[in-house]
């Protein structure tokens, strides 16, 4: 089987451009609700920022030297031939929405630069923000990738998220109808969370109006709470075996149309305490991922039903 066993986020943007397009990481200098005592303080028990910002990327370099610098990058390292600005860091639209404007349009009068995704949270989509996205919409392509991380609710309070998951459902009724393509992220593995909880997420989130998902396995990294809670008392974490596995099952239950966008995380090494296989290159993790999957003869989707409602995320 040559053909890739899953929906491939890479073909989703080379369709959609119609050439090769990759997403170059920009630090738009925004904090978090949950940092700065709009939601909450501490942030969310697993989070680093430091641990997904690119080594290339200096956040007091203007946006437009951020994306000279990205642009070169991923140019000479995977011959991309059209660039997304990807606000990634922290919550890309928390703030004045004037402020979120002129951050968004520098990045879009770069030459090479054909479009916007901003990282960010569900309760960061306001009235006023979702308006701006709207407009920017008609001018270029935009995508809001939600932090969705669980879909139980339980979980969302231990892990100071601070916000539900009914937050989640809000967030793309905003978003949906107005030209916004939409994006989420879920982590897989919380210790308070089941196997069968893992495999339900993915039939609940395929009730969400995604065009594309990242997977993430947990990882414990340094200055987190996380890490100071898995050190006081170590919890189970997947082994490399466990998660290509669970991924193939859960990607089972996904909807085929959904894209994926990555199968694991990654960290520093630096930063990276466990479990630390999380070193591997993604494409690695993911070959290992379509292998387990095309010697089940199965492919995303193979045991979804768009017949059959997603069933509702309860808490835990």
């Amino acid at each position: 089987m040559n053909q890739k066993p899953y929906n491939d986020y890479f073909n989703y943007l080379k369709s959609h451009f119609g050439a090769v397009t990759y997403k170059v990481s920009v630090d738009g200098g925004f904090t978090c609700p949950n940092i700065d005592g709009t939601v909450a303080t501490g942030g969310c028990t697993y989070c680093n920022n430091r641990s997904f910002i690119p080594s290339y990327l200096n956040r007091k370099d203007s946006i437009r030297k951020q994306l000279d610098h990205g642009v070169e990058s991923q140019r000479k390292r995977y011959g991309a031939e059209r660039f997304l600005a990807y606000f990634q860091a922290y919550s890309n639209t928390h703030g004045d929405v004037g402020l979120l404007e002129k951050k968004y349009r520098e990045a879009l009068e770069h030459p090479s630069v054909n479009g916007l995704v901003l990282g960010t949270r569900a309760d960061c989509l306001s009235g006023p923000v979702t308006a701006l996205l709207e407009k920017l919409a008609e001018e270029t392509y935009v995508a809001v990738e939600i932090g969705i991380e669980s879909v139980y609710d339980e979980t969302l309070s231990l892990i100071n998220r601070g916000h539900d998951f009914a937050a989640v459902r809000d967030a793309c009724d905003r978003l949906t109808g107005r030209g916004i393509h939409i994006g989420a992220h879920l982590i897989l593995g919380f210790p308070n969370e089941t196997r069968k909880q893992w495999l339900d997420s993915a039939r609940i989130v395929s009730g969400l109006p995604l065009e594309y998902l990242k997977i993430h396995h947990l990882q414990v990294v340094r200055g987190t709470e996380l890490a100071r809670q898995y050190r006081q008392e170590p919890f189970d974490l997947f082994s490399f075996e466990e998660w290509v596995e669970l991924a193939g099952d859960v990607i089972e239950r996904l909807d085929p149309d959904i894209a994926i966008a990555r199968m694991s995380g990654s960290a520093p090494p630096d930063l990276l305490i466990a479990p630390q296989w999380g070193r591997k290159k993604h494409p690695e993790v993911k070959q290992h991922v379509m292998n387990t999957l095309r010697e089940r003869g199965s492919v995303q989707g193979a045991r979804y039903s768009a017949t059959s409602p997603a069933p509702s995320a309860p808490s835990v």
